[in-house]
C-alpha cells in the first residue's frame, strides 16, 4: 500500500490546478495503476489517452475505472528488451504530444520500465540496433545512469523530445521512481526532461562497457556524428521545453522502507533504517553492506529489523540465470553464517521480477551455507556462474511474488534475532 500508483497519483491531484482538458500517455510498469488515479480524480476532463504498459490486462483492482474510460487506448511493450510494440507505443505517444490544443495540458506518468516499454528509434537506428545494445550494455553491468544515457542519444522520443513534439498546451509529468537519487533525467530516460548528458559521454560509455566492437556499427556511428556536432543535440536546460513542462516525482524506494518501517515496528521490532542507497555490484554490495548493518545494529534491542533499498548492478560472465537480488543474496549467505546467532536476510525486486527469473529475488539466512553443504551445492561455484536462481531454487529459498504493478527499485530487510 505504501508504494500504490493508483493512490500515489490520485492524491497529487488534490494540488493540480484543474485545466479544461487533458490527454494522458501512461508509460511503464505501474502504467495501468497511474492511469486509473487520474482518471478517477479528473473523470471527464481526462478526453483520451495511451496506456503502455508489460501486459494488456488492467489488474483487477483498476480495470473498471481504465475500461469507464473509453478513450484510454493500450499498447504492450517489451521490458527489458525494447520490441515492436514498444517502437508502435512510442510512435503513438509522439502523435498524441503533436496533436495537444492550445489550453490542453499533455498528462505524462512514468514508472519503472518506460525506457523500454516505451521507445522510437532515431533517424538510422534500427529496434534491433537498440536491442543488442541494451543486451550488451545489460550484460556488461551498465547502472540506469549509463543505459539511459546512451538510450536518450539513440532515440527520437527519449531526453526531452517527446515534450520538444507539443505543438501547444502544456506538459505536465508525475514520476514514480525507479532510480537511485530520483535523477528525473535518468527516470524513464527523460522523455519530457531537457537532457544534460551529451553524445560523447554516450560514446566514452560504449568504450567503458565492451568497446566500439561490441555494439552494432550504426550505434557507433550516430554517436561518433553526434560527439562531431553534425547530430543535432537532445534538447538541453534553458530550451523551449522547460517553460512549458514540469516534473514531479510522487513515489520512490523511500515509500517502501516506510511501508516495511511501519509493518515490521507492528510487529514488534525494533526497526533500523538505512536510508543511503544499496548500489554498485550487487557480490560486493552485499558484503559491504552486512559490515554496516553489523556495526548500525550493534547494542540495538533484539528482535531487530534493518531496513535498506537501492538498485545494484551484475556484471555477466558466467552461463546461469539469475537477477541481482538473487546474487545479492548468494553473495550474503557466507557472512551471515558468521554473525553469531540467527540472521535472515531478503533481497527482492519491488516490481516483483528479478532478472530474466520468474522470482521477484531471494531469502539468505545464517543456515544456508549449512543447508547447501547438506545438499552438495557448492555457494561459490553458483556464484562464479551467476547462477544464483539455481542455487535457491533447490533450497526452496526464492521468493515469488508475481509482477506487482509498480517498480521503485529493490528492497533488503534483514531480520537480527
Amino acid at each position: 500500500m505504501a508504494c500504490d500508483p493508483c493512490r500515489l497519483t490520485g492524491d497529487t491531484f488534490v494540488h493540480e490546478p484543474w485545466r479544461d482538458g487533458y490527454r494522458c500517455i501512461a508509460a511503464g510498469k505501474a502504467a495501468f495503476a497511474m492511469a486509473a488515479g487520474a482518471a478517477r480524480s479528473l473523470g471527464d476532463r481526462l478526453r483520451s489517452g495511451l496506456i503502455v504498459a508489460p501486459s494488456a490486462e488492467p489488474p483487477p483492482a483498476f480495470s473498471a475505472i481504465v475500461e469507464s474510460h473509453g478513450q484510454l487506448e493500450a499498447i504492450v511493450g517489451g521490458h527489458p528488451i525494447p520490441d515492436e510494440g514498444s517502437e508502435r507505443a512510442g510512435r503513438r505517444a509522439l502523435e498524441i504530444a503533436a496533436s495537444l490544443a492550445t489550453g490542453e495540458t499533455l498528462l505524462v506518468l512514468l514508472s519503472g520500465g518506460a525506457s523500454a516499454l516505451m521507445a522510437v528509434p532515431a533517424e538510422g537506428i534500427t529496434l534491433d540496433d537498440k536491442r543488442r545494445t541494451t543486451a550488451q550494455l545489460l550484460r556488461g553491468g551498465a547502472d540506469i545512469h549509463a543505459l539511459n544515457t546512451i538510450r536518450k542519444h539513440l532515440s527520437a522520443i527519449k531526453g526531452g523530445w517527446l515534450a520538444h513534439r507539443t505543438a501547444g498546451g502544456h506538459v505536465r509529468t508525475y514520476v514514480i521512481s525507479d532510480v537511485v537519487g530520483d535523477d528525473v533525467s535518468v527516470i524513464a530516460s527523460g522523455p519530457t526532461v531537457a537532457d544534460a548528458s551529451t553524445f560523447a559521454d554516450s560514446r566514452q560509455l560504449l568504450d567503458r562497457f565492451g568497446g566500439a566492437a561490441a555494439y552494432p556499427a550504426s550505434v557507433v556511428a550516430r554517436l561518433d556524428r553526434g560527439s562531431r556536432g553534425e547530430v543535432p543535440e537532445t534538447p538541453k536546460p534553458g530550451s523551449t521545453i522547460d517553460a512549458r513542462s514540469t516534473i514531479t516525482v510522487i513515489g520512490g524506494r523511500r515509500n517502501a522502507m516506510s511501508g516495511a518501517e511501519r509493518h515490521a515496528a507492528s510487529l514488534g521490532y525494533e526497526v533500523v533504517r538505512l536510508d543511503d542507497p544499496i548500489v554498485g555490484e550487487a557480490r560486493d554490495a552485499a558484503v559491504s553492506h552486512l559490515r554496516a548493518v553489523a556495526a548500525r545494529a550493534a547494542g540495538v534491542r533484539r528482535p531487530t529489523c534493518v531496513i535498506s533499498s537501492g538498485e545494484t548492478t551484475v556484471r555477466v560472465t558466467g552461463r546461469g540465470r539469475g537477477g541481482r537480488n538473487q546474487e545479492f543474496a548468494l553473495a550474503a549467505a557466507e557472512p551471515l553464517a558468521h554473525v553469531g546467532g540467527e540472521a535472515v536476510l531478503a533481497s527482492v525486486g519491488t516490481d516483483g521480477v528479478d532478472g530474466p527469473t520468474d522470482a521477484a529475488g531471494a531469502i539468505a539466512d545464517s543456515t544456508t551455507i549449512a543447508r547447501a553443504g547438506r545438499a552438495q551445492l557448492t555457494p561459490g561455484r553458483f556464484l562464479a556462474d551467476n547462477d544464483s536462481y539455481a542455487f535457491f531454487d533447490a533450497l526452496g529459498d526464492l521468493v515469488r511474488t508475481g509482477p506487482t504493478g509498480t517498480n521503485v527499485g529493490d528492497l533488503q530487510v534483514i531480520l537480527l534475532a
